[in-house]
């Protein structure tokens, strides 16, 4: 048995790092320079693609290239097995809904077609990446089989114990436990049991590192270095933070987005789909209270939710209204620091040692 920093050496050693702090892949919030920031002060860039084009994705990889020699990560979602089950009436009361927050939205708004999951995976092999990730279930294994061929390795993001031993089983080579404390989309396998399987990090972290052979990351609501201490007692090989880089300047956030984070107390967030048909956790705003009271229409499937809240969420970036913006946030938001990125991986780290030394 090694100890916590001794296996975050064997990790860190393993996969080219100097710091065992991951950037979570935060699709929406992949600014390069954030990516740029924490991999030059040690740690893992990070990519959350699912919104890129392969133009797009190799761009973002050329950019954080050119101003750093860090290692990085590509994440892709799994897509859906079935298209969405459409509801016109349904949709049509979403529509309205949305209406009273925001501007009219279009019959049509959606009508929308999902990424080409084939072209971005086909993006991330030109690429080359030193890791991908994925998340919502698992490569396919002709994926898998390129990413091996090529040297890449594979993160898979899991948020139980089944999803674990599963994705060790296709050839992952760390899983990532994130746990219900996570901000932004739960990482389930299974969409409908999103809510139903919410396991608190302490408890899933310890049961996933009993369960597989490979180094598992610890992620969600990790915000500071006794976080990162613990997860490492409970035998993480690293962490990953999401939510607490999101107010550095390099992350680019939106000012009224990241106000909110200071101030927004672990119960005041809460899991709903009403931003995209997918669970995840944001600020409980004035606009998620709505949408989720008894009252409110049932959010339409992913992703024709996400099209449906587009212009509402575009008005209140454009206005600053963080009540009617999609403001993701863990439960630890308020430990999020306004300082840039590499004087946050620097403090988390120096603080995590003062604690386990």
């Amino acid at each position: 048995m090694t100890t916590p920093l001794g296996r975050a050496d064997v990790f860190c050693r393993r996969f080219g790092l100097r710091l065992p702090i991951l950037l979570a892949p935060m699709a929406g919030a992949s600014a390069p320079s954030l990516s740029i920031a924490v991999a030059n002060a040690g740690g893992l860039g990070s990519c959350g693609a699912l919104l890129l084009s392969p133009a797009e994705i190799k761009a973002w990889v050329d950019e954080v290239r050119a101003s750093s020699n860090g290692a990085f990560q590509l994440n892709l979602w799994i897509p859906e097995p079935a298209p969405p089950r459409r509801d016109v009436a349904q949709e049509a009361r979403v529509r309205d809904f949305l209406g009273s927050w925001g501007p009219a939205v279009p019959a049509e708004a959606g009508d929308v077609t999902p990424p080409d999951f084939g072209a971005q995976c086909q993006a991330l092999l030109e690429a080359a990446p030193p890791i991908v990730s994925s998340v919502m279930g698992l490569f396919p294994p002709e994926f898998v089989a390129g990413i091996k061929a090529r040297g890449i390795v594979w993160f898979a993001n899991i948020s139980t114990v089944a999803e674990a031993r599963a994705a060790a089983a296709a050839g992952a080579d760390v899983v990532v436990a994130q746990g219900m404390e996570a901000g932004g989309h739960r990482g389930c396998f299974d969409a409908a049991n999103a809510e139903a399987q919410m396991v608190g990090l302490f408890s899933l972290l310890p049961a996933v590192v009993d369960a597989v052979r490979i180094p598992v990351v610890a992620t969600g609501g990790i915000a500071d270095a006794r976080g990162v201490a613990a997860a490492l007692l409970l035998g993480a090989s690293a962490v990953q933070i999401g939510t607490g880089f999101l107010r550095s300047p390099e992350a680019g956030l939106s000012p009224a987005w990241a106000d909110e984070l200071g101030t927004t107390a672990p119960e005041e967030t809460r899991i709903s789909r009403v931003f995209s048909g997918r669970a995840g956790r944001s600020i409980a705003t004035d606009y998620v209270r709505a949408a989720t009271a008894p009252d409110a229409p049932r959010p339409a499937p992913y992703p024709v939710q996400r099209a449906l809240t587009a212009p509402l969420r575009a008005a209140g970036q454009k206005a600053g209204d963080a009540q009617r913006m999609q403001v993701w946030a863990g439960q630890s938001a308020a430990m999020a620091q306004a300082k840039p990125a590499a004087e946050i991986v620097r403090e988390v780290w120096d603080g995590t040692r003062a604690l386990l030394v």
